[in-house]
């Protein structure tokens, strides 16, 4: 019943029980729907969401990831110059490495052969076209970064070793004078007759200082025979030198002595004609030339 204001009629009206069922259905079909629609929308905000982090994620990685492509690269090239610097230090020094085929002396790409297998290595790892790639390629880039440190430090030692022989070889006047006897054949002042000289003899005003022409060990400080008194230096790798007709002995067997030190004072001790300094240089035993190891003027 539709009851209006006033004066108007009053309407009737049937409704069947179908007909609102029908209705019932329809209405509750656009609530479902509507809240379908809902839950779809929200669903699909948040996957936008999620995607537009996702996008920024992805970008920041291909930047981490182009940044360390050309990091790789820089190592890559720089383990390459190292390579070319190690072959050409093994070729001046003549060591060999057989870990990497280089052999001793200069080594000299034949023709028609490609690049090393390092620089090769190396290239690739430039033209990296997946991150997959990665791990393998920075395993075998840090093999060869700890072959390259192993090759260095042996190099290292070598120079370590050079260096200690050029400390230890004899390479300045022990004292300055007038050379009055070289090294060889010579007339003997007492005799007058030829022989050997094993050293060279220095005159010089007596008392003047003599010093160690290199480091070393003092092996013998004191009297030997017609060479009066004597200072023997050991200065390694079979490098020894005698120092005789000294007047005062300033150092003692046992002692480290460094280049320039001063060991004795010029005297006219043991069979001698003046103050002079008699100087060897022994070689594994062996008599040299001094001047051989002097390098001053």
């Amino acid at each position: 019943m539709v009851i209006a204001d006033h004066n108007a009629p009053v309407r009737r009206f049937n409704i069947s029980k179908m007909l609102m069922l029908q209705v019932g259905a329809g209405v509750f079909l656009l609530v479902g729907l509507a809240l379908g629609a809902s839950l779809h929308y929200f669903q699909v905000a948040r996957d936008a969401a999620e995607n537009r982090i996702l996008r920024e994620e992805n970008l920041t990685l291909r930047t981490q990831l182009k940044s360390v492509r050309e990091r790789i690269e820089h190592i890559g090239s720089t383990l390459d110059r190292v390579e070319r610097f190690d072959q050409k230090l093994r070729a001046i020094t003549l060591l060999s490495d057989p870990q990497r085929n280089l052999a001793m002396g200069p080594v000299e790409r034949e023709p028609g052969v490609g690049a090393p297998v390092a620089e090769t290595q190396f290239t690739e790892l430039t033209t990296l076209e997946s991150p997959k790639a990665l791990p393998g390629k920075l395993d075998r880039l840090s093999a060869e970064a700890t072959r390259q440190e192993q090759s260095l430090q042996e190099l290292q030692a070598y120079f370590q070793d050079q260096k200690s022989l050029l400390a230890s070889t004899p390479s300045v006047w022990p004292t300055r004078g007038w050379v009055t006897s070289d090294f060889g054949q010579r007339l003997d002042p007492y005799t007058a007759e030829r022989v050997g000289h094993s050293g060279m003899d220095i005159a010089a005003p007596h008392g003047k200082e003599v010093s160690a022409p290199s480091d070393g060990t003092v092996v013998f400080s004191g009297l030997e025979g017609g060479y009066g008194n004597v200072i023997v230096i050991d200065h390694g790798y079979g490098i020894k030198t005698r120092f005789g007709h000294l007047s005062k002995l300033l150092v003692k067997a046992g002692d480290k002595v460094k280049r320039g030190m001063l060991i004795a004072n010029v005297g006219n001790t043991g069979r001698s004609t003046g103050p002079h300094l008699h100087y060897e240089v022994r070689v594994n035993g062996i008599p040299q030339n001094p001047r051989k190891f002097i390098l001053e003027e």
